[in-house]
């Protein structure tokens, strides 16, 4: 199950009624990242009135968890506008945060809807995006012999060696791309390594 993520932190400005707003797309998969991102754009602009945001994270199609916050704008104003682009977008693992200089001409709630939505869209439209792809954890037990075919295995097929154990023999533990299963099992039972799915 592999779906589309920001490829890397993608900034955008938007003006309306002297108003600024500065959109920020970049890619999280957690709540803490989500946060530690939003600590970041606070930095960068401390001066702001405003910092908005919403976060999908997971696969866009079924998300494992969203949310939002208007940060003092008027409820329903800014951060649920915001979300709901991310939910017609496709793209999973970010958050998107929209960050509001006054310029003193009062918006309205419309405005502001319009405005911060507006913000969002223009900011998905040019973010690059790479997909994310979903790794399997499977367990190995072998002999001394092959911790080096298995390791250059593993990277032959898209992987990662997640945990390495020496007992009697070898358990390793590695991550592959479900596609990728079947070839790297077949090639393990072939030099009669023990492959346990997890």
């Amino acid at each position: 199950m592999s779906y589309p993520i920001p490829a890397q932190n993608t900034e955008l400005t938007y003006e309306v009624k002297k108003s600024k707003f500065i959109a920020c797309a970049s890619f999280a998969d957690s709540r803490e990242q989500a946060m530690a991102q939003l600590a970041s754009i606070k930095q960068q602009y401390p001066d702001a009135r405003h910092h908005c945001w919403a976060y999908l994270l997971g696969n866009p199609k079924t998300p494992i968890s969203a949310a939002m916050s208007d940060d003092g704008e008027p409820s329903g104003t800014a951060g649920k506008p915001i979300l709901n682009v991310l939910q017609h977008k496709d793209v999973g693992d970010i958050m998107l945060i929209v960050t509001r200089y006054f310029g003193g001409i009062k918006l309205g709630a419309g405005g502001l809807v319009r405005a911060y939505s507006s913000s969002a869209q223009q900011v998905i439209e040019v973010l690059p995006v790479k997909q994310q792809i979903r790794l399997e954890p499977l367990n190995l037990h072998t002999d001394f012999k092959h911790e080096q075919f298995i390791r250059h295995l593993t990277n032959e097929h898209l992987g990662v060696i997640d945990k390495c154990e020496y007992a009697e023999r070898v358990h390793i533990q590695v991550s592959l791309p479900e596609s990728e299963i079947p070839a790297f099992i077949a090639t393990c039972n072939n030099v009669g390594i023990q492959v346990v799915q997890s």
